[in-house]
């Protein structure tokens, strides 16, 4: 039978439960046993799709076309395992399905309320999971924290599925945080301790503890957690500050994370095959070159909103054991001021996807320099349009090409909406979401890279290339080196006299991991490396293949 894991947290937001659900989900596999993360999150939105980054942080799109939160990146990537809409829960979700329900009289007249209706609905989306996948082990994290007035209905439905599937089967894991005074001169408890009281009110014992700390959690303190909050001393783990999210699978694995879940379950412990993670760590941490890539976009104040394209960025430079470091460029900026003041001396210009007009101009600045000064490129959905633009703008001889998105009457419309998307009004999830197959222009660079015909990616945008523009792009030096299979949607563009110049209308950071990374972002930072490391470049191009 599936065993379940529930994660919680407390005291302050952002303590890292997503990483340590993931990181659990790693040790787990690397014993052979399957796993599924599921993520149900206390806002009232159906998904975080309309939402903006700035609120939320990216909309991780998984391969069936559901907008989810970032968090089911961190899954996919620690687990090396697709996740799907079902690992996706939201209260929004939940209480439209229970409505719609009502609606259609499947209650019998009966009064809808909290208990049972909106706790079986999250109990039966929990057990969807199990049924559908058949993991081993399901974990489940709860967005919030312990106390929050929107997350009570997933406590309660939390705290009833132990009896639901039997004890053996569930284990509760607080997360929480252990802080530094730094007047005091030593680490708190209590804060952990009031986290635990408000967890144990609603009916929860926490059987696992993971201590947040910026520095070694002492015996004596371990000790103080175990007597105040009823966890064996053995379970009070400690999960201390790393440089890097890829160490805390190793870190939680030395201070027995998996081996007390493992008992507390009643599974069998098998021996942790680690060898591959501990090597990425060691090359992450023991680079041979150094490349600074530009990031230009519109919301460079939250690194989060671009979380997937960083860790895709930093997959390959690990791949090529070389050291990341990022240049934040605000594209607005670049609308009034040089674009040279703030792109010089870079390696490597991305600009990622994004919505709305605001900043275009200046990633449209950011792409004629990375194009006219040699500078390897990579564009990434609305980076892709932007590039269209620049290339017909500058290149075409259509000075007022633009996207339909920014000027709805534009004479040359380049980026248009294709003619199924004319009438839609709402917003969240009209889009063209999820895995679809491309076909790949056979000695391109794109077929160089990723090695295929055919090749399979996550989309999430509304505006297409038109294709009236085809022609005259191509005779005008473009490439197009992807397309829909039937040919009529172009997916990849290129331009071949450059180092390297490539944009995609999918989002390929979607379908990076630690352990895989991806061909487009692999092959920008070795062109990024020659860049910088000429004369080693032969190295290199031999490194990569």
């Amino acid at each position: 039978m599936t065993k379940f894991v529930f994660v919680t947290g407390g005291v302050v937001s952002s303590i890292g439960k997503g990483i340590v659900a993931a990181s659990l989900g790693r040790l787990l596999k690397s014993r052979n046993y399957s796993v599924s993360i599921l993520k149900l999150d206390p806002y009232i939105n159906v998904d975080p799709g309309t939402m903006s980054p700035f609120q939320h942080g990216e909309v991780f799109v998984t391969q069936d076309g559901a907008e989810t939160d970032l968090d089911l990146g961190h899954y996919e990537r620690f687990t090396d395992t697709s996740m799907s809409r079902l690992n996706s829960v939201t209260t929004g979700s939940i209480y439209q399905a229970v409505i719609n329900k009502e609606r259609r009289g499947d209650y019998n007249g009966g009064t809808v309320q909290v208990i049972p209706h909106i706790t079986n609905e999250i109990k039966e989306r929990i057990m969807r999971v199990a049924k559908d996948t058949n993991p081993d082990v399901v974990i489940t994290e709860i967005g919030g924290t312990v106390g929050d007035i929107e997350s009570l209905p997933f406590m309660e439905a939390i705290r009833q599925f132990r009896k639901d599937v039997g004890r053996q089967n569930v284990l509760y894991m607080h997360v929480t945080l252990i802080p530094w005074i730094a007047s005091a001169g030593e680490m708190k408890t209590k804060p952990t301790q009031h986290s635990v009281k408000e967890l144990r009110s609603i009916g929860i014992q926490p059987d696992i503890l993971i201590c947040r700390c910026d520095r070694p959690l002492p015996r004596s303190l371990k000790n103080k957690l175990s007597e105040f909050c009823d966890v064996p001393v053995e379970c009070v783990i400690p999960s201390q500050d790393a440089k890097s999210i890829y160490e805390v699978p190793l870190n939680l694995e030395r201070e027995g994370l998996a081996q007390q879940t493992l008992e507390l379950l009643n599974m069998e412990q098998h021996q942790p095959n680690l060898a591959q993670w501990q090597t990425l760590v060691e090359k992450l941490y023991s680079p041979t070159h150094r490349v600074e890539i530009a990031i230009v976009g519109k919301y460079v104040q939250l690194s989060d909103a671009y979380l997937s394209v960083v860790e895709a960025l930093r997959h390959a430079a690990i791949a090529m054991s070389s050291e990341l470091h990022l240049r934040w460029v605000n594209s607005e900026n670049l609308e009034t001021e040089d674009v040279e003041t703030y792109l010089k001396s870079v390696n490597g210009i991305v600009v990622p996807g994004g919505f709305g007009i605001r900043g275009v101009d200046g990633k449209i600045g950011a792409i004629r320099y990375a194009r006219e000064c040699q500078i390897p490129f990579l564009g990434l959905c609305l980076g892709m349009q932007c590039s269209v633009i620049e290339w017909g703008r500058n290149v075409a001889g259509l000075k007022d090409a633009n996207s339909v998105e920014f000027e709805p009457h534009t004479e040359n419309p380049v980026i248009n909406l294709l003619p199924e998307q004319q009438d839609v009004i709402d917003l969240g999830g009209t889009m063209r979401l999820g895995l679809y197959p491309c076909r790949l222009l056979p000695n391109s660079l794109a077929f160089k890279l990723y090695q295929e015909e055919v090749i399979y990616e996550r989309h999430r945008h509304r505006y297409e290339f038109n294709n009236t523009y085809r022609n005259m792009f191509v005779e005008s030096g473009y490439v197009i080196s992807g397309t829909s299979p039937d040919g009529r949607l172009v997916e990849i563009i290129e331009f071949s006299n450059h180092p390297f110049f490539i944009a995609c209308q999918f989002h390929p950071e979607f379908q990076s991991s630690p352990s895989a990374s991806h061909p487009l972002f692999k092959g920008f930072i070795e062109a990024a490396i020659a860049r910088s490391y000429p004369s080693s470049q032969a190295q290199i191009a031999a490194q990569i293949s």
